[in-house]
């Protein structure tokens, strides 16, 4: 048993991706049973003590059975069609499945540039937060009904490493409807190995998972590989699994070789910082009193608005802005949760002063330390 296997149980917070593949019936529609049997084994690890998200595809195909087609759609505007229906249906076998387990469940509809625009990117990881601080069940699914080819994620894969990447999961677990990556396509060639470990995706992995699609779905292997390797890069374990095998993420749990594992390439923390300081550009600074600036650079706490001495430039929710010292020093870059006119009213205040000030309340931090990057301490 190797001791990756053994710290599985270690990650926190876990994203699940259920691939079309897994959730059609043989006939039409949900394999509900399956389904069912996917909600108890994650409810065994939410009571374990885990932080879920789930990340599922079937609205397409549950909106091709309502309607009556032989077929999945192919054409954009159908497809969009097939998801306006189907989404309702999708969810609402969710909501039955889990209540089973007494596991209250949310639906997100993220679409790309709802995950890649800065404003939209900390309002949806603040909601994300929010559920998971009150034990509800994200389900997320691309928001099929608004988006076109251009921008399709191909069948949730690139969604499911852009929601851990949203939340700083430390897993991404990803059911497919094979046992794990192959040496070969095991189904032209039964002598095919399987690999249990990749420590790093190398362009010659990815050229051994190929490209093969199956019913239901837009993504192949070789999207999970290149999943799996941009998740890496932010610090984040992948573990593919056969989804239609009964109980094998509590067997993983406990240490079994299943499926494949492929290890992150740094931490999640140094990859999700540097993300911030080197990949966005500053829309305005903040000058801070000594008493702020030890706060976050000595202590790791967030940045509150009573720390904030002065607000320069125009920026919107979300923006990178620079945190200065006394002395001038750039000591930090976030991502702010206000924008430049409700700083200017907020500085220096108390959190407990925001609601009366602006008329509402978004968040007690300017900056909260998971989005913030600090040069001189310990974040």
């Amino acid at each position: 048993m190797s001791s990756h296997r053994q710290d599985l149980h270690k990650n926190k917070r876990i994203v699940i991706k259920i691939g079309s593949n897994v959730i059609a019936s043989h006939d039409k529609g949900l394999n509900e049973a399956r389904l069912s049997e996917i909600a108890g084994e994650m409810a065994l690890l939410r009571d374990a003590g885990h932080e879920l998200l789930l990340v599922s595809s079937g609205a397409v195909l549950c909106g091709a059975e309502k309607l009556g087609l032989s077929e999945l759609p192919k054409s954009i505007p159908m497809k969009q069609a097939a998801a306006a229906v189907g989404q309702s249906c999708l969810m609402w076998a969710y909501e039955r499945l889990f209540s089973a387990y007494k596991f209250q469940v949310a639906q997100i509809l993220l679409t790309h540039d709802g995950i890649t625009n800065r404003r939209r990117f900390i309002n949806a990881r603040n909601t994300l937060m929010t559920l998971l601080e009150h034990q509800v069940l994200p389900i997320i699914n691309e928001n099929d009904t608004v988006t076109v080819d251009e921008i399709k994620m191909g069948d949730n894969d690139n969604l499911a490493a852009q929601v851990a990447h949203l939340v700083d999961a430390s897993l991404l677990i990803v059911f497919s409807d094979v046992d794990g990556l192959y040496s070969e396509d095991p189904r032209l060639n039964p002598a095919a190995k399987q690999l249990t470990l990749v420590e790093s995706v190398t362009d010659e992995i990815e050229a051994m998972a190929g490209g093969t699609n199956r019913r239901g779905g837009t993504g192949g292997m070789l999207t999970k590989v290149q999943m799996a390797r941009k998740v890496a890069a932010y610090g984040v374990t992948t573990l593919l699994l056969n989804g239609l095998k009964k109980g094998l993420m509590q067997k993983a749990f406990a240490g079994e070789v299943h499926g494949t594992l492929f290890l992150p390439e740094t931490t999640r923390r140094s990859s999700r910082k540097h993300w911030i300081a080197s990949s966005l550009k500053p829309k305005g600074a903040l000058f801070l009193d000594e008493g702020a600036v030890a706060a976050i650079t000595t202590n790791g706490r967030s940045l509150l608005p009573s720390g904030i001495a002065a607000v320069d430039g125009d920026f919107e929710v979300g923006d990178a802005l620079r945190c200065l010292s006394p002395e001038r020093k750039v000591v930090a870059i976030g991502l702010t949760n206000y924008n430049a006119s409700e700083m200017m009213k907020i500085k220096g205040c108390r959190s407990t002063q925001i609601e009366k000030l602006l008329g509402y309340k978004g968040a007690d931090e300017v900056i909260h330390r998971d989005n913030l990057v600090v040069f001189n301490g310990i974040v």
